[in-house]
This record gives structure tokens, sequence and C-alpha cells, in this order.
């Protein structure tokens, strides 16, 4: 990156994007989730009429194929270099303050989201996610002596809610509204204000009338805000609503849900790992295993769903040798976490004081729990001397993790459900085992233990086809004449 990138002190403007124009006009002031700062932004109220799209907008998108689309986001994706675009620069900077991942990890993030911008990756997505007949012309699904009968994919006018603990989710949002050819109003997260307005300037600066830049809105304003949301929430103005959020948020959201309106929510999970029993077979096998499990726990400094916060272990919490082996795998789990590279992991940013005052209370119940830890950023790793998991498990966080001895494997699956996302197994054979049973018991992401940096965006998320969803499916059944 360049050496004269912006740098951010206390207050900085986001500016609102309004189809291929911007308006910075900031005369609003917020604060940003972490970092002590505020931002302020444009009043939103006084642009909601050029904010909503009505939907015979949306012919001018769909008329483009899904190879013109691909053609203009592999070349914003071009644009996108951290080392010349001055709008990625600042997003980078203020994410280093607003955001729960370390400062090397967010900008190796950065660098590489462009390249889910490449036009081999994006043609790659869209037939793995729809594929491109759906979404460039009709596709015969059946013919009878007595009709025919074919669908399409249209586009939709959505409002994205993202989250703000990845840039991630502002370049997937981006893109799929781009392949759906739909239209989107998102609305930004307090901790990452800037990286959707980023894409969106660079997208104006490239060609403010290209069909995907007038399709797109960014802006902030505050959740909750009724003088906003009662006036977009309506399905004269929006068929979908794609929220990433917590119960608060999404339980607000449903008071303006009706016919015509389709809730797609993309809510927290807590992921977890399994680890057989082969685990402990001998000290070298537990280091390697403990490596892994590292990487799960750590990366992203835990800021992803998809990062491992309670650990079961096939092993019995009665037979006290088999309790002392794993023991010590919960100190190599540990150690591993200190050794992760600082492109993947580093000590955490802040420290949750409610957290911090149930380990020291465990550390006082040593026949209970053993807990590894140095200090209050190092993270920790808390070994369960039951089978039961801590009692504050929803506040791991910050590299913390619980592991956790169940004797048999048939108790550790009954221990996964609908909100449990991403599962980490060890071995191999054993994941092949279970699978289908964390299917049907709820998990939505199987990987093997240490693959949390694998998952990618393509396939499905928290049990469904965020894309699919996001489309409308017409059928025409047509007889002969």
């Amino acid at each position: 990156m360049s050496d004269d990138a912006t740098q951010i002190t206390d207050t900085f403007d986001v500016p609102l994007i309004l189809r291929g124009k911007i308006v910075e006009a900031a005369t609003e002031q917020f604060g940003a989730r972490q970092g002590g700062v505020a931002f302020r932004a444009p009043d939103i109220t006084r642009y909601i009429d050029k904010l909503v799209a009505q939907a015979a907008d949306l012919d001018d998108i769909q008329k483009l194929t899904s190879r013109e689309i691909v053609a203009f986001m592999a070349k914003v994706g071009r644009a996108l270099d951290l080392e010349t675009n001055a709008y990625m620069q600042r997003a980078y900077e203020v994410s280093r303050l607003t955001s729960g991942i370390s400062a090397p990890i967010l900008e190796g993030m950065y660098r590489r989201m462009p390249v889910m911008f490449d036009e081999a990756a994006i043609t790659r997505f869209i037939e793995t996610q729809v594929g491109s007949a759906y979404l460039d012309g009709w596709v015969e699904i059946g013919r009878t002596p007595t009709a025919v009968t074919a669908i399409r994919a249209f586009g939709a006018r959505a409002v994205h809610i993202i989250a703000g603990n990845s840039p991630g989710v502002a370049f997937a949002t981006i893109l799929r509204n781009a392949i759906t050819r739909s239209d989107a109003i998102i609305k930004l997260p307090s901790n990452d204000p800037l990286t959707a307005t980023a894409i969106a300037q660079t997208m104006i600066d490239i060609d403010p009338d290209h069909p995907v830049t007038r399709h797109l809105a960014v802006g902030y304003w505050k959740g909750g805000d009724e003088k906003v949301e009662s006036r977009i929430y309506t399905p004269r103005n929006i068929e979908k609503i794609v929220a990433w959020g917590g119960y608060a948020s999404i339980q607000h959201i449903t008071r303006y849900l009706r016919p015509g309106i389709d809730l797609i929510t993309l809510d927290p999970k807590h992921s977890a790992s399994i680890i057989g029993q082969e685990a402990l077979t001998d000290d070298a096998t537990m280091r390697k295993v403990a490596a892994r499990a590292a990487i799960d726990i750590g990366a992203y400094n835990q800021e992803a769903c998809a990062n491992a916060r309670v650990i079961y272990v096939e092993c019995d919490p009665d037979d006290d040798e088999a309790r002392e082996r794993l023991n010590r795998f919960g100190g190599h789990v540990f150690d591993a976490l200190q050794e992760l590279d600082a492109q993947l992991s580093t000590p955490s940013k802040y420290v949750v004081p409610e957290l911090q005052e149930e380990i020291a209370g465990l550390e006082l119940q040593d026949d209970w729990y053993r807990v590894f830890r140095k200090d209050d950023r190092s993270g920790a790793i808390i070994v369960s001397q039951t089978d039961e998991a801590v009692s504050f498990s929803n506040l791991l966080a910050c590299r913390t993790a619980n592991i956790v001895p169940v004797e048999r494997l048939e108790d550790i699956l009954k221990r996964v459900n609908a909100a449990t996302q991403t599962i980490g197994v060890y071995p191999q054979s054993l994941k092949e085992r279970i699978r289908d049973r964390l299917g049907l018991q709820g998990a939505q992401h199987l990987i093997s233990l240490g693959a949390v940096t694998l998952l990618g965006i393509s396939g499905p998320q928290d049990g469904m086809e965020p894309e699919r969803r996001m489309l409308k499916w017409v059928k025409d059944v047509s007889i002969p004449e």
C-alpha cells in the first residue's frame, strides 16, 4: 500500500452512494462500534425517493447477459488494488480502527478480496450458485404432448443489512447483487462503514451509467430508525430483505414483514469442532491436531461465525489418564494459538471484561477446569474436566475456546443444532461417518479440522442458497396452438 494512504483521526465522513452518484453532504454524526471514533453521513430521509427503485426500473439490468456482467465486475476487480485505489486505502485505514480484526490480517484480506471479482472466479460463481442459462433466458424443464414448461430467474429489489465483522461481506453482497441482476440498497454496518462504499465509488469511476452501478445504493442510517425504515421497508419499494444480524435486529425487522416482502436471514452462528479419540494417541499426534484446531479457533482473530468456540473431544472424563492427556492437548492448542502467523491471527485488539471475569473465576476451580492463558489479549483455552461446556459459551471470543471431553460420540452429536454453523472434524474418516447425522442435526458447513480459511463464499450459506433466494423464479407453461 502507498505510504500516503489517508490516515483516520477522530471523525471521518461516509458518503451516500446513490445509483451512480455520490452525495457528500454529511450532516448526521454517528459513533463507530469500536475504535473510539465517530463518523458523519448524509441524512438518509432527504434522499429516500431517489434511494428506492420501482420494479420496472430493473428492465435495463435484466437485459444484460451474464458475460457482460462478468466483464464489468472483472474490470471493477482490477481497479480495487489496495496499492493504487484511494477508496480502498481509506476503507482499510478505517477498518484498522473499527474492526475486531488486527491490521496485518485485514491488510491481507483487502489485498485478496478483489480476486473474488476475477473473471474466471465470477463465471464459476454464477454457474455454481444459479446457472447462467436461468439468468440469461427461459430454460425448458418439462415437455409433454399437451404442454411445455420453462422457468427463468429475475432480479429483485432488496435491502441488504450487512455485517461488518469482515470486509468480505461487502464484497460478497455486491457480487451477489450483480450476478442476480438485482437492485440493492446496502445498509452499512458501523464497524465497517467504508468497504462497500469504496467498491461502489470505484464502480462509479469506471462507469456511472452502467446498469450494475445504477442498481446499487449504499448508505448508513442507525438501525431501527423508523423515519427511514418505515418508508423503505414496504412492498412498494422492496421485495427482499437480506439481513445479517442477531436476534434483536431481526426481531425489529419482522415488524415490517407482510405479503410481498421476503426476509432472508444470515444470522450469527456459533461453530464447533469434533475430535475423535485418535487425536490423543501420542504427543506427536496431539501436537499435529492441536495446530489444526488452533487455526479454526484463531483465524481472523475469531471474529467470524465459522470460528470454533467449543471443541468436543471423544474422551472419557471419568478416566484420569485420558483426562490428563486431554489437558496436555489443551496446552498444545494454546501454544499453537500463540504461534499462528500474524496475517492469520494476532493477540486480540480488545478485551471483553465479562469474559475475562468468567475466565478468572475458573482459574480458581482446578477440579473442574484447566485454564491455559498468559494475559487478557493472548486468548485462552479452557479444558472442562467434566462433559459440560462452560456456562458462558456464548461469550467465547478473542481467541478463547472451551475443550469438552465427551465419552460417547452419540452424545456429542446431540449437542449440534440449527445454531451451529461450521463443524471442523478430525479425523477425516470420522467426518465421513457422521456428516449425514450432522446435517440432520442442523450443522451447515462441514470441514476438515483446520480448514476454516478455505470455506469461501461458493455453495450454501446458513443452510440455504442465498443467490437463489434473492431471485424471483417465474414459470411459463405453454400449450400447442
